[in-house]
């Protein structure tokens, strides 16, 4: 017989059957994730339960056990957060049960960059002797958050992940999406997995003591966000960049919570969730920025980057004629308002044989996709468009442009 035939399956299914040997079983399911995201204040005063009653909220009816990691830059900044956190669950120990001690682990580049870091995590939640229905509540800014998520992630295939940011950028980005990842290989993320949280806890309160590098520096995600997708959002970062950049609570509030929000639609309607294909408009601005944080052994910080980059990709969008040099020099001046920088001396870094150190972040960038450029530019505020290559030359214009906007 020739030609394709289907045969017959004991249990009713059709299996294809070619000239060859081969037999196909086609296998396809799906899986539902859902996390809640709170925006709250100081959750572990003692009168606030919104932390018990996010543990509870699958089964009420037994203990919980809960691993509590810390980021250091918050015990530094509060050395009583610790007697806090365990007075909340001793207040609480019929329900919610504190696993051994606090953990306090470094953030920053240390916690992104270090495998070492992950695995010692791995190896207390080993010796806390956790289940797949025990929790981590990781407490920290994004490179925490980050690197305690990817451990977790990893052992018995998953443990339940709480987070609670700490930082502007871990609230409205970092911290509210699905995916968990470390450094290596000179690569900004090559090493993570995606895995959604249990739930995310946006403690308003944490920000009081953030020093405001890290302040400023966050809302950069909220610019990228808003000059890709929401051109009212943009507005409001234009009227408001001096109150965000002096600290205006009702301002940056206001910010997270409607950057959370598009990040997280973004993640439930964007039909790629899990980024299997090779479009990544979420990280407009960011070829450029991994690239800054590598060179610079990350002085410079991952806001600061991403404002670099979404200065960079806006005025090459301009000199593509994508944008008018209004809306281009719009995102700049709000950037700089906001005092956010859009310019380091890093973006003139040059390799052995004189070609521009950044543009290597194109190929990393290119790797990480899939193999298929795809770079996000706007089209206008709050509209995009894809493009599949850079022309270099444009870039070089780009940063001698932004470099005698510096020295002016």
């Amino acid at each position: 017989m020739t030609g394709n035939f289907m045969t017959p399956d004991p249990y009713g299914a059709k299996i294809e059957t070619l000239n060859f040997p081969n037999e196909r079983y086609e296998q396809r399911f799906s899986v539902h994730f859902d996390y809640p995201v709170y925006f709250t204040r100081d959750i572990f005063h003692p009168e606030n339960d919104l932390l018990e009653t996010v543990l509870v909220r699958r089964d009420e009816l037994r203990q919980h056990r809960v691993k509590v990691f810390v980021d250091s830059g918050i015990v530094t900044s509060n050395k009583y957060y610790p007697q806090k956190v365990r007075a909340y669950f001793e207040s609480r120990a019929d329900r919610v049960k504190l696993e051994g001690e606090i953990e306090i682990v470094p953030g920053g580049a240390r916690a992104k960059s270090d495998w070492q870091l992950a695995r010692h995590v791995m190896g207390i939640l080993a010796e806390s002797h956790l289940c797949r229905q025990s929790y981590v509540l990781a407490v920290g800014g994004g490179s925490v958050l980050d690197m305690v998520g990817l451990a977790a992630s990893l052992v018995h295939r998953g443990v339940r992940l709480i987070r609670v940011p700490s930082t502007i950028l871990a609230q409205n980005d970092a911290g509210v999406g699905v995916k968990n990842g470390i450094d290596d290989h000179g690569m900004k993320n090559f090493a993570g997995t995606f895995s959604p949280p249990f739930a995310v806890l946006n403690d308003f309160g944490l920000l009081r003591t953030l020093p405001d590098k890290h302040w400023i520096g966050g809302i950069a995600e909220a610019f990228k966000v808003a000059i890709i997708k929401d051109s009212e959002l943009f507005d409001f970062l234009f009227r408001n960049a001096e109150k965000l950049s002096l600290r205006d609570d009702a301002a940056i509030e206001t910010t997270i919570k409607r950057c959370a929000i598009l990040h997280m639609d973004h993640i439930k309607n964007s039909g790629d969730p899990f980024e299997f294909g090779s479009a990544r408009p979420l990280d407009f601005g960011h070829w450029s920025a991994h690239r800054l944080e590598m060179l610079s052994e990350h002085r410079i910080s991952h806001g600061e980057a991403v404002a670099m980059g979404i200065a960079l990709d806006t005025c090459y969008a301009h000199s593509m004629s994508f944008l008018s040099k209004r809306e281009r020099d719009d995102v700049i001046d709000a950037l700089e308002r906001t005092g956010l920088p859009v310019w380091s001396d890093v973006l003139t870094s040059k390799t052995s044989d004189g070609n521009l150190e950044i543009l290597k972040g194109l190929d990393d960038f290119q790797e990480h996709l899939g193999g298929v450029l795809n770079v996000t530019l706007p089209t206008a505020i709050g509209h995009k468009t894809e493009v599949h290559e850079m022309e270099i030359p444009i870039i070089h214009e780009v940063i001698d442009y932004l470099e005698q906007r510096s020295a002016h």
